[in-house]
């Protein structure tokens, strides 16, 4: 980690005495401005209220202030990786946590040009200043996605070792790095990812909404020789189309408004090792190209800079849409789908492989006894047949919906038909469903939390995952909805 910091030298750092000692002096100020910036930024969708928000950021800006004053580079790493971790466990996303540290910038330099004359110290200052940014974003990268890989890995593991437990040759058939499944459909998968991995090639994964594409993109990752670095996932979707180039690019101090410091961009970020490009059609035709200049020449222009920096990522991508449709319609460059399919691995629908439910099933519910206080030893048979039958447009997103919403309506040491969604279970709507407040034992109430995460998944799994009916039907706005779904870590397909 202590790499990074060449990028500042003890006479920058003594430089920034008087900025530190401002931040110090002004803690409160400071605060308050960079709360109405994070607000007006994310608007109803954001992660924490203000309490919390100067919890997490406030403990973020102590840490800096307190460790540079004394010049303890080593307590300062340190401490901001604390402060990561924390966010992962909270579940912020990426994205929030990176514009975070842009708005405090704004806010700091906000509150030096009203407040003092720190100005007339020269731009040097101000320049340290945005380089301390730029280092404390790379070790909050390096910690968050550090944190994911660490959890996905000891999971992977410990189902490994349970099926060793149970039979050494299961352990082959039913699992592969998280994902779950014994059918000659899933096995060829499996083959077909080991086989994938060894280069560093390009590779294009295609599937329905809710089959496990960055299941595949990560295993693709860990199973490869960049599989113990940073491995990135970014749903190009959910960028905004004026950011995106800049997201993934990085850009250079001034190149737009808003630019304040130099940010290193995605594609560096996942140097050495994989960046997964989430739902490829929905990046702009004229970010493709760009893309594609990256994927040829393994270099990366950051926006507003006339200089290219070498790069060594591998590049994953992922669609839900047939790429020949894809590019006859115009979402996906003919150029750039070439380029990224030197491995094309197509997921199959759950529907293609139902033998798989009663495996998966088992699987979810082995992961939702860990999350709620209830314990399910099974399923029923009448549950389990309905489940066969039907049809998963949803796919494995939705099985797994399915049984959360099973979990939160029961209240038996099993899952019956009942506790099914009513499109599974075939029981006509006016069948009394169980109150969720008594899905635990009788000595036992659901917390608040879990009462509303139950809901939420509930209505979700009615509106077959429509957010716009399900938050009418909760009587909240959509934004709501998503702020909800984003803290509850809900699985739902992208609108």
């Amino acid at each position: 980690m202590a790499r990074y910091f060449h990028l500042i030298n003890d006479e920058e750092i003594e430089r920034l005495g008087p900025i530190l000692r401002i931040l110090r002096d002004n803690r409160p100020g400071v605060l308050e401005r960079w709360y109405e910036l994070y607000t007006l930024h994310f608007g109803p969708d954001r992660t924490f209220a203000r309490e919390e928000f100067e919890s997490y950021f406030g403990l973020d800006l102590d840490a800096v202030v307190s460790t540079l004053l004394e010049r303890d580079i080593v307590a300062l790493a340190r401490e901001v990786q604390k402060v990561g971790a924390r966010m992962v466990e909270r579940g912020v996303p990426f994205e929030e946590i990176i514009a975070s540290m842009h708005l405090f910038e704004e806010s700091a330099a906000h509150y030096f040009r009203h407040k003092l004359s720190i100005l007339a110290k020269g731009p040097d200052v101000l320049l340290t200043f945005d380089k301390l940014s730029h280092v404390r974003m790379i070790l909050l990268a390096q910690v968050y996605f550090g944190v994911h890989d660490a959890r996905s890995a000891a999971r992977t593991r410990r189902q490994e070792l349970d099926l060793e437990r149970l039979d050494p040759e299961a352990a082959q058939r039913t699992s592969f790095h998280g994902m779950v499944g014994a059918s000659a459909a899933m096995r060829q998968m499996y083959s077909r990812i080991q086989q994938a991995a060894h280069g560093r090639a390009s590779i294009l994964i295609a599937g329905e909404s809710g089959t496990g594409k960055e299941l595949v993109a990560r295993a693709i990752h860990e199973c490869g020789p960049g599989g113990k670095s940073a491995f990135i996932a970014v749903n190009c979707a959910a960028l905004p189309r004026e950011l995106i180039e800049s997201e993934l690019f990085g850009h250079r101090k001034g190149a737009f408004s808003g630019a304040v410091g130099e940010y290193l961009g995605l594609v560096r970020a996942a140097d050495g090792g994989t960046l997964f490009l989430d739902e490829i059609t929905e990046m702009q035709p004229e970010t493709q190209a760009k893309l594609l200049r990256v994927l040829q020449d393994r270099r990366v222009r950051p926006v507003g800079s006339t200089q290219e920096t070498a790069v060594d990522v591998r590049f994953i991508a992922s669609t839900n849409r047939d790429p020949t449709l894809a590019i006859a319609e115009g979402k996906l460059r003919e150029d750039l789908y070439y380029r990224l399919k030197v491995h094309t691995l197509a997921l199959p629908p759950l529907r293609d492989r139902a033998a798989d439910v009663p495996l998966l099933v088992e699987y979810f519910i082995d992961l939702f006894n860990e999350r709620y206080p209830r314990v399910v030893k099974g399923i029923e048979a009448d549950a389990s047949a309905a489940l066969a039958r039907y049809a998963w447009p949803g796919n494995v997103r939705e099985l797994m919906n399915a049984i959360e919403v099973a979990f939160a309506y029961g209240r038996g040491d099993s899952i019956a038909l009942e506790d099914l969604p009513l499109e599974m279970s075939g029981l006509a709507p006016h069948v009394e469903r169980r109150d969720p407040v008594l899905m635990f034992n009788s000595d036992e109430l659901p917390t608040f939390e879990d009462s509303e995460r139950a809901l939420l998944t509930r209505a979700l799994a009615m509106t077959e995952g429509n957010k716009v009916r399900a938050a009418k039907m909760l009587g909240i706005s959509r934004k709501q909805l998503y702020a909800k779904i984003r803290k509850f870590g809900i699985a739902v397909s992208e609108d």
